[in-house]
């Protein structure tokens, strides 16, 4: 499974159904650049989720809608809602734990 862009115009579309792992991150952030592969990895073992990022320099709308104030911040959201919000970076041990409570 790859992990699909999202941007402030596809956002509520791409993540109304579901459950969606959202990684608000920006090219600059050191923490996103070691966050990304994890992220990518997990895409992968956990095809119960779909996996978005979002580059909040380029979407400024959707950060600001959702209070992001400290990147990498993980959003989870289950049909549409925001269920979890992760803040820095985790592990894929840690991640995978966090997400399995949100699957079916």
């Amino acid at each position: 499974m790859a992990v699909n862009v999202t941007t402030d115009q596809t956002f509520e579309q791409d993540t109304a159904t579901g459950v969606d792992l959202i990684d608000f991150w920006a090219t600059w952030c050191g923490p996103c650049r070691m966050q990304s592969p994890v992220v990518d990895a997990l895409s992968d073992k956990i095809p119960d989720i779909k996996f978005f990022k979002m580059d909040v320099d380029q979407n400024p709308e959707t950060a600001q809608k959702f209070r992001i104030m400290s990147i990498p911040t993980l959003m989870v959201k289950k049909d549409g809602k925001v269920v979890d919000q992760i803040i820095g970076y985790h592990s894929e041990d840690q991640l995978k734990q966090i997400l399995q409570q949100y699957v079916d």
